[in-house]
């Protein structure tokens, strides 16, 4: 059986390689990079070699899609993650309208209460040192509480995002 996914990943990466440019499979893999990675890496991962990797990384670096930190003499690419809270929250505000935004935020609200009252905490992480390693379910909840949370940010942005976009047009 092992055998039989090896020839399925490496017919996937075939593919991969023959749909697309190395620009575009080096801005695939920066795009999914949270935290920084070394242009060898993601070379590796992108399936080109480490010179294409870094001048393209180069580029995303300049065109601001991506960014660097350093790890000694290791230069680490990752995605500008400031530039794609600013692509999500534009998202939101043009397929949303303000009301359904609104409705949303409310939602998201009673929703992060719901999760302070069953665990009496006021907080994601005072859950977490409350929580037992085997409580699946706390755990579960801890997640979706923290993602409720990003979400809500997100669309309180959007709004904000929203209001002062009104204010200049005036």
């Amino acid at each position: 059986m092992t055998e039989t996914w090896d020839d399925i990943n490496e017919q996937v990466k075939a593919d991969w390689k023959a749909d697309t440019t190395p620009f575009e499979r080096v801005y695939e893999i920066i795009e999914q990079t949270h935290d920084g990675q070394s242009a060898a890496e993601i070379a590796e991962r992108a399936l080109v070699s480490e010179p294409t990797a870094r001048r393209h990384c180069k580029s995303l670096v300049n065109t601001g899609f991506a960014e660097t930190e350093q790890d000694g003499q290791t230069t680490l690419y990752k995605r500008n993650s400031d530039r794609v809270l600013m692509s999500r929250i534009r998202e939101l505000r043009e397929e949303v309208t303000r009301s359904e935004l609104l409705d949303s935020i409310q939602e998201m609200k009673a929703e992060i209460r719901r999760y302070e009252d069953r665990y009496d905490v006021v907080s994601p992480e005072e859950l977490a040192q409350q929580l037992d390693a085997d409580e699946t379910g706390g755990w579960d909840d801890l997640t979706a509480w923290r993602t409720t949370r990003q979400n809500l940010a997100v669309a309180q942005a959007a709004l904000a995002y929203d209001e002062a976009s009104h204010q200049l047009a005036v």
